[in-house]
């Protein structure tokens, strides 16, 4: 697996007073954070606050390893206005715990992005501070399609078949774009359920033609199979939902107590959305500010396992492990656990313990099963040569075939 610079992919809080930082492409939250260019992109966030304050957000155009890119102007990715306030902002009604919801989209009427690429999106308190440091970062990437993807997922693999994993192959043609040099001029990204601490990154292709390159028999796009997610849903925060054991009120948050769930030995079908999340409440009118955040407790019965951390994941924690979703172990339960402050809604989420690499592993939390329908993500970026940045031209999204 190629290394990648995983700190600079996060869309995330950092600042802990601001929660549910999210990226929402043509108001669907199953898509990933990928856009044609032009389609609307919105980013919003929570403010654990009523009191009013003043944001800016900053735009950022970045190289296909999410580094800055600093070949090209401001004016080449950015028509309009850059370090504009936030105005679109309104106060959670009826909610134990207060909070304010920002939100701003692109096109807006201050700012059209214009290159197909990886986008980084700041948030400052005020634009005094746009040079220090940010309260949050949200990062998605806009296409714009001049290369096509064929690919399948196999659970055939280089290393077993129907077992415990999952192997990647594809083809990339250059359909009317000139390609020279593919190992120089061209970046792939592979990723399995929107992570990135798996992610396999510019593995260089097997196979040359003169009208493009494919990836086969690759050991490197081989990937543990995982299990399905589990999944709970926090409608009505008086009533117990799918997933939950228990509701409670301690003042000043509410509970919710989810069932304990093990590793399992075989494979069970459970249809989810692979890490995806969506908030709402039981009147699913005015989600982004009716709806109640609360404490979700986490359970996982095992023995405690040797090696390291366990962690809560889903796309919520935007692929990587949070440290606010780190288990600790209850001895006199034999149980992980982990309590997690969360806004009310549906939600798929893993058990995944991290290796040395920091990559979450599912073997021992969940399982691996070659049956498991996951999703796959493909992204070519190209650079020709004597160009001044790296353009998203190719997508690609799949799951495994059965």
């Amino acid at each position: 697996m190629v290394p990648l610079n995983l700190s600079a992919q996060q869309t995330r809080s950092l600042d802990p007073m601001i929660k549910s930082v999210r990226v929402l492409v043509d108001d669907d939250p199953l898509q990933p954070p990928v856009a044609r260019l032009g389609t609307p992109v919105e980013v919003s966030f929570d403010v654990l606050s009523h009191a009013y304050a003043r944001y800016i957000y900053k735009v950022e155009f970045c190289n296909a390893d999410w580094t800055v890119a600093t070949d090209i102007f401001e004016s080449d990715y950015l028509s309009g206005f850059n370090n504009r306030p936030i105005e679109d902002y309104e106060t959670s009604l009826n909610t134990s715990v207060l909070y304010t919801h920002y939100r701003f989209r692109f096109p807006n009427e201050d700012c059209r992005l214009r290159l197909p690429g990886n986008y980084r999106v700041l948030v400052y308190a005020d634009e005094r501070d746009s040079d220090g440091e940010p309260l949050l970062e949200a990062c998605f990437s806009l296409l714009q399609p001049r290369m096509s993807i064929s690919a399948q997922v196999s659970t055939n693999t280089d290393i077993d078949f129907n077992q415990q994993h999952q192997q990647v192959s594809y083809a990339l043609s250059y359909g009317g774009e000139r390609v020279v040099d593919p190992a120089r001029e061209l970046h792939t990204v592979v990723m399995q359920n929107r992570r990135w601490d798996n992610a396999v990154v510019n593995l260089p292709h097997n196979i040359q033609k003169a009208t493009g390159v494919e990836w086969t028999h690759r050991r490197e796009l081989i990937f543990p199979a995982g299990a399905e997610f589990h999944k709970f849903e926090i409608l009505d925060v008086r009533l117990n939902g799918m997933g939950v054991d228990l509701m409670e009120w301690e003042d000043p948050y509410r509970h919710a107590t989810l069932f304990a769930v093990q590793p399992q030995r075989n494979y069970t079908y459970d249809p989810d959305q692979n890490g995806a999340y969506v908030i709402r409440h039981s009147g699913d009118e005015d989600n982004d500010t009716q709806s109640e955040y609360l404490f979700v407790h986490f359970l996982l019965k095992s023995p405690r396992l040797p090696g390291g951390d366990v962690y809560v994941c889903g796309q919520w924690t935007n692929g990587f492990p949070d440290p606010d979703c780190r288990m600790s172990y209850n001895e006199p339960q034999g149980c992980y656990e982990a309590g997690i402050l969360l806004k009310q809604g549906y939600y798929n989420y893993q058990f995944r313990q991290m290796d040395a690499d920091g990559v979450g592993q599912t073997a021992r939390t969940e399982g691996d099963f070659y049956q498991t329908e996951n999703e796959y993500i493909i992204l070519v970026y190209h650079r020709p040569q004597g160009a001044r940045y790296d353009a998203l031209v190719g997508y690609s999204k799949l799951k495994v075939e059965s």
